[in-house]
């Protein structure tokens, strides 16, 4: 779906607000205070289209209560292109350009933005745990030093780099978490979150995946230090394809990401690599499968499913915090 389809499909308001009670309420509105089935619509000169009363708490809402638009002052429609354009773009899409495309602020299209990732974080949980054969890899995101005339500056895990563990299944999902370190006590049970017991898991030469590997049903490894990268079907390439996709939004588009916003970066990323349908193509004569972006309003509406109860709101110093309750619970 191109540009000008995409604003044929959602022309005003009122369509835009029909699709995402279609998509967030497929089998009939809930309340999203108590999680009633029955309400009713509200009408009059104080009420705005698509307010609602729960029959059960008697508390008001839209399709918006409670998501990243709760309380928007925004049209859906640029709520709506702004998913399509992060959904569509290869790797990422800076608050710059897409303030200037929506026509908002900087400070506007970077909340925008960190709400839809916030969608697309839900997504991944909902994914379950990966199976089949599954790669592990770690990376240090960061930027490079400065250079210094005799300086010779630390690599790695020796910076103040955030570590990244990412673990792929050949079968096509990801999931990748920013972590404290590389060391056995907090692999373990990242890796034991992610992955299931019953999958054969494929590593480097980090020695904690030595005792790790032993919890699963099958574990090979390949010796990047003697430039061993591919022992038949023993590889982590594929891992390491999703690091480099991660680095290039980083040093393309993102340019600097802070430690307490990274993992709805990360999930930006896992989303895009996690929705792709495989498609037979043929080239002189031979088919091959190639994965291939599912399209946008299927895409559109597996984000959507993760709207509600997936919250993100301005703090009191300009930034975005998940809002707590109240009263504790």
């Amino acid at each position: 779906m191109n540009l000008k389809q995409f604003r044929k499909q959602f022309p005003n308001e009122g369509a835009c607000r029909k699709y995402l009670e279609k998509v967030v309420w497929p089998h009939g509105r809930v309340c999203p205070h108590c999680g009633c089935l029955k309400s009713w619509s509200l009408s009059g000169t104080s009420a705005w289209p698509g307010l609602y009363e729960c029959s059960g708490c008697k508390g008001q809402f839209t399709v918006t209560t409670k998501t990243p638009m709760h309380s928007t002052k925004l049209p859906l429609r640029t709520w709506l292109l702004a998913m399509y354009f992060l959904i569509n773009s290869s790797k990422g899409v800076s608050s710059v350009f897409l303030a200037k495309w929506l026509g908002v602020t900087q400070k506007t299209a970077w909340k925008i933005g960190h709400g839809i990732r916030a969608m697309m974080a839900g997504h991944a949980v909902s994914l379950g745990l990966l199976d089949g054969i599954v790669e592990l890899d770690e990376k240090y995101l960061g930027g490079k030093p400065r250079f210094q005339q005799g300086v010779k500056h630390a690599r790695g895990k020796a910076t103040k780099k955030a570590c990244i563990h990412v673990a792929v299944s050949r079968k096509g999902p990801a999931q990748a978490s920013m972590i404290p370190g590389d060391s056995y006590a907090v692999l373990a049970p990242y890796v034991k979150q992610v992955v299931a017991p019953d999958s054969w898991i494929m590593t480097d030469q980090l020695q904690p995946y030595v005792a790790i590997g032993k919890q699963f049903a099958g574990h090979e490894r390949v010796h990047h230090g003697i430039k061993e990268f591919a022992r038949g079907k023993v590889h982590v390439n594929t891992a390491e394809s999703f690091n480099a996709i991660l680095e290039r939004a980083k040093q393309g588009v993102f340019h600097f990401v802070s430690h307490r916003h990274l993992p709805r970066y990360l999930s930006e990323v896992v989303f895009r690599w996690n929705n792709p349908d495989p498609v037979e193509k043929k080239r002189n004569g031979l088919s091959t499968i190639v994965m291939q972006a599912k399209p946008v309003l299927e895409q559109l509406g597996i984000l959507l499913n993760q709207a509600v109860g997936t919250q993100l709101r301005r703090t009191i110093y300009g930034g975005v915090a998940i809002p707590q309750p109240l009263f504790g619970g």
